[in-house]
């Protein structure tokens, strides 16, 4: 029986669709990349072109714009990096509130910047979103995005750095991105945004806090 094209395969998180988008998009944008001939750039092209329309139909999404994100693309697609600072401060995890996401709270964090190490990356994010200034001390998890009920799903594969930091100064702060950092205890989280954090990876980042001595989470 084959399955919906809309309904996850366990253990790889995204519809079908998505995932067929995905890798449509990953052998055009190889075959653009490596591929000499003005013949077979042009069916790569196509093959791209039928990719965008997947996601644009299937995600609601402006045809146009995938489109145009689909092809600025280049070179071999690998997953881009998502860095989320873990700040605790007297048991209480640091929150920033999205002003993208209806109001909604997440980590500190967004993606990392080339020449960026991923430690700069982290403390540079959770300073510009919530006004304090920490130090990367360790990885705590290392997740793809598809895997941990993130919703909506991405166009892109996404992997999701989880550091614990250390809290060395600043005070709280809005930005162009947030309106809010607060310190929140494990049972009054707030509505999360799911797109970045979900309640599941805040419970287990919990979980971490009370054992410092646990290796990194991954996958």
């Amino acid at each position: 029986m084959t399955e919906p094209a809309d309904t996850p395969v366990a253990g790889l998180g995204d519809p079908t669709w998505l995932r067929w988008a995905k890798a449509l998009r990953s052998v055009a944008q190889a075959g653009l990349t490596y591929s000499e001939s003005p013949f077979d750039r042009d069916r790569y092209s196509q093959v791209q072109a039928i990719a965008a329309e997947m996601v644009a139909l299937q995600a609601g999404v402006d045809r146009d714009e995938a489109h145009r994100c689909f092809a600025e693309a280049v070179g071999y697609e690998t997953p881009k990096v998502d860095v989320r600072g873990v700040v605790f401060r007297d048991g209480r995890i640091l929150l920033v509130r999205e002003l993208l996401d209806g109001g909604r709270w997440t980590l500190p964090g967004g993606w990392a910047d080339v020449n960026d190490r991923p430690s700069e990356a982290v403390e540079r994010e959770v300073w510009e979103e919530s006004g304090y200034r920490v130090r990367a001390t360790k990885v705590l998890a290392i997740y793809d995005r598809r895997l941990h009920g993130h919703t909506p799903p991405h166009p892109w594969g996404i992997y999701k750095l989880f550091f614990a930091c250390d809290l060395v100064g600043g005070a709280p702060a809005a930005s162009v991105e947030t309106e809010g950092a607060t310190f929140f205890a494990e049972d009054a989280i707030p509505e999360l945004s799911l797109a970045r954090v979900t309640p599941e990876e805040i419970a287990r980042l919990f979980e971490h806090y009370r054992h410092p001595d646990w290796p990194a989470d991954f996958d």
